[in-house]
């Protein structure tokens, strides 16, 4: 009787899908920086923005895989590559590096800095099979500060990748 017993959960076990299964396996780049403000004409990079680019790339993926609806791939094997192209202008290349790691979508980003108080976040969103943009989303930032950087990149999980249909307009 035990041994059906068990052997009826694994049969019911093995016949329902498993949650896994049914998310999209995601690859988050870290993000870039395209710095068109009078501090972009200096040769060095400020060490504060570019520890910011890397939390906002680690609070995605922790924010995005903390919802359920993706699974979150490690970037690692690919990341010295990815570092070495800038995603937005490579021609596919982010493409390539996400399909390496067998992802079905992935996401670039950027943030743009026209001065201290005026910043936009970008991210992109796109089929990792086909390279089609799935959805671009944006943000104003209102400051330079770990503060607006991490609240801009949770507004834009919240309001964008996590809302239905990642929060494009619906057709009518």
């Amino acid at each position: 009787m035990r041994a059906l017993l068990v052997l009826s959960i694994l049969m019911v076990a093995s016949a329902t899908p498993s949650r896994a299964a049914d998310t999209p396996k995601l690859a988050v780049f870290d993000f870039e920086m395209l710095d068109t403000s009078q501090e972009g004409r200096m040769p060095a990079k400020r060490t504060d923005e570019q520890e910011r680019l890397m939390r906002i790339g680690d609070q995605l993926r922790k924010e995005l895989g903390e919802s359920g609806k993706f699974q979150i791939l490690d970037i690692s094997p690919v990341n010295a590559a990815a570092h070495q192209s800038n995603l937005q202008s490579c021609g596919g290349c982010d493409v390539k590096l996400a399909q390496q790691l067998g992802a079905d979508l992935e996401i670039t980003g950027v943030v743009q800095k026209v001065s201290n108080v005026i910043l936009n976040m970008s991210v992109f969103l796109r089929d990792a099979h086909t390279g089609r943009l799935v959805t671009a989303a944006n943000a104003d930032m209102p400051g330079n500060t770990d503060e607006t950087w991490s609240h801009t990149t949770h507004y834009l999980v919240r309001e964008r990748l996590l809302a239905p249909n990642y929060g494009r307009p619906q057709a009518n």
